[in-house]
């Protein structure tokens, strides 16, 4: 570009004159106050990620340590299966032994029952509890002589024999001994309650 200067023209005024490093435009800030603002956000978006990356470290450390836990309760888990397997065994087999024993025993008091079912007259119930228990007698040789001559006397009524009563093949379980027995004169059986 040239520049035409004519020195009888006047000249133009533009505005006030800006000089550099020597007065800032008014209604902008300078230089020096951007870069002062610039600096301190940067500072602060430095010190939020310093403290960020500090937690996320510590959060690292942290999960890596529950993560080392978790795989030792899983180890620990296995170990308590294990063990609760082997007591659980040990029960069933238990268990299963009890079984056959009770099975066996169960077994045994059918049979008990069935030859006992065998063993009973076809009489009732009613029956058998009106027949008397023989009564034990005691004698002498004098007492039997006078009986076998009253015997042959045609006015001595013959008495029917008492069937006899077959013995049970185990014997009854003892009473209780806060019970006393009553036995009377009928053959009959009762049991009272001492106090």
């Amino acid at each position: 570009m040239t520049m035409i200067s004519d020195p009888d023209m006047p000249a133009i005024d533009v505005g006030p004159a800006t000089h550099t490093g020597e007065q800032a435009v008014a209604g902008k800030p300078s230089n020096a106050r951007l870069i002062g603002v610039i600096t301190a956000g940067a500072l602060l978006i430095t010190a939020v990620n310093i403290t960020a990356a500090v937690y996320l470290y510590r959060g690292i450390s942290d999960l890596r340590f529950v993560e080392g836990r978790l795989e030792r309760l899983g180890s620990f888990e296995q170990r308590i299966a294990a063990r609760l397997d082997t007591v659980n065994n040990g029960f069933q087999s238990r268990f299963e032994k009890l079984d056959s024993q009770l099975q066996g025993s169960f077994n045994e008091v059918k049979g008990s029952i069935a030859r006992l079912e065998q063993n009973l007259p076809l009489d009732s119930d009613d029956d058998m509890a009106n027949v008397m228990e023989p009564s034990v007698v005691t004698t002498t040789m004098a007492e039997a002589s006078t009986d076998l001559e009253a015997a042959t006397e045609p006015g001595v009524v013959d008495v029917p024999r008492q069937p006899k009563r077959r013995v049970a093949a185990a014997l009854p379980p003892a009473p209780n001994s806060s019970y006393q027995r009553i036995v009377q004169p009928d053959g009959k059986v009762h049991y009272k309650k001492i106090n």
